[in-house]
C-alpha cells in the first residue's frame, strides 16, 4: 500500500463512518512520527477503535491525558464536573480521584488548585497504571482496589474533594452503547448495576466518613437516574444538590458533609 496522503486518510476515515472524519485526520497525521505509524493508527481507527487509544492522548480540561488501549476514555463532559469540585471547594487540599480510569479528573484538579495531597483508586490495574503516570506530575499517589478499600486508612476524614466518575449504565443498557465504548472499554467502568446505581450508592454511604468537614464528593449521572441519586446522598447524610449543564448533557450530584 503506498504511503498515506492526508487526503487519503480523511477518505479513509469517512469511508468508516467517522463524523469529523477532517479533524480526526489532523490529529492523526500530527500524531505518527512515521509513514508506517501513521498507517497503523488509520488503519486501527477504521477497525473501530476510540480515536483517544489511536492517539494514546485525550484532551481533557486543557490536559493531554495519557490513554491506552483498554482504558476507559475521559469524556468531554466530565470536565463540568471538575468545574463544580472548584467551585465548591476552591482550597481543597486533599483530593481523591475515584473509579479514576486514566486519571483525568485527578490531574485536571489538581492543575488547577496547585499544590495538593492527591490521590486516585480504581479496581483496574490497567486503569491504576495510565493513571500513574497521568498523575505523576502532580506528586499524586495511585492505588488499586475496590472503591475507598484501595485508600490509605490516614486519608479519612481529610479529603476535600472526592471526585467519582463511577459506572451508571444499566446491565441491559450497555449492549445500548456505541461500539467504540462497548467493545474496547472495561465492562467494570460502565456498568452501575441493576438500575445503574449500584455504585453510586456505595460510594455515598461511605463517602461522610472519609470527606473533611465541609469536604464534597461529586459524581456523574444521566437526567433519568438523577433524583434516586441525589436521594442516596441525602440518605448518607450529605448535603445534596444536582448540577446540570445543558450544554454537554451533564448531570453531576454534589454531596458536602455537614
Amino acid at each position: 500500500m503506498p504511503p498515506y496522503s492526508p487526503a487519503t486518510v480523511v477518505s479513509a476515515l469517512r469511508a468508516a463512518g467517522c463524523v469529523f472524519a477532517e479533524d480526526e485526520a489532523e490529529l492523526i497525521l500530527a500524531t505518527a512520527r512515521t509513514p508506517d505509524e501513521l498507517a497503523a493508527m488509520v488503519d486501527r481507527r477504521v477497525a473501530g477503535l476510540p480515536l483517544e487509544h489511536v492517539l494514546g492522548w485525550a484532551e481533557f480540561h486543557g490536559l493531554r491525558v495519557s490513554v491506552e488501549p483498554g482504558v476507559f476514555v475521559p469524556r468531554r463532559r466530565t470536565e463540568f464536573l471538575v468545574d463544580q469540585a472548584l467551585a465548591q471547594a476552591p482550597h481543597a487540599s486533599v483530593v481523591v480521584d475515584l473509579c479514576c480510569g486514566s486519571g483525568a479528573v485527578g490531574a485536571a484538579l489538581a492543575a488547577a488548585l496547585g499544590r495538593v495531597e492527591l490521590h486516585a483508586a480504581d479496581v483496574d490495574p490497567a486503569a491504576v497504571r495510565c493513571a500513574r503516570r497521568n498523575i505523576a506530575p502532580f506528586g499524586g499517589h495511585a492505588h488499586t482496589g475496590d472503591l475507598f478499600d484501595a485508600l490509605p486508612d490516614d486519608l479519612r476524614g481529610r479529603v476535600g474533594i472526592l471526585a467519582a466518575n463511577v459506572p451508571y449504565v444499566p446491565t441491559d443498557e450497555v449492549d445500548l452503547l456505541p461500539a467504540e465504548a462497548r467493545d474496547h472499554e472495561p465492562l467494570v467502568a460502565l456498568d452501575g448495576g441493576a438500575d445503574g446505581l449500584g455504585v453510586l450508592r456505595r460510594v455515598a454511604a461511605a463517602a461522610p466518613e472519609w470527606l473533611a468537614p465541609g469536604g464534597c464528593v461529586l459524581v456523574e449521572t444521566s437526567e433519568r437516574q438523577a433524583p434516586s441519586a441525589v436521594e442516596a446522598f441525602t440518605q448518607a447524610g450529605l448535603s445534596a444538590r444536582l448540577a446540570v449543564s445543558e450544554e454537554l448533557y451533564a448531570n453531576v450530584v454534589i454531596g458536602v458533609r455537614p
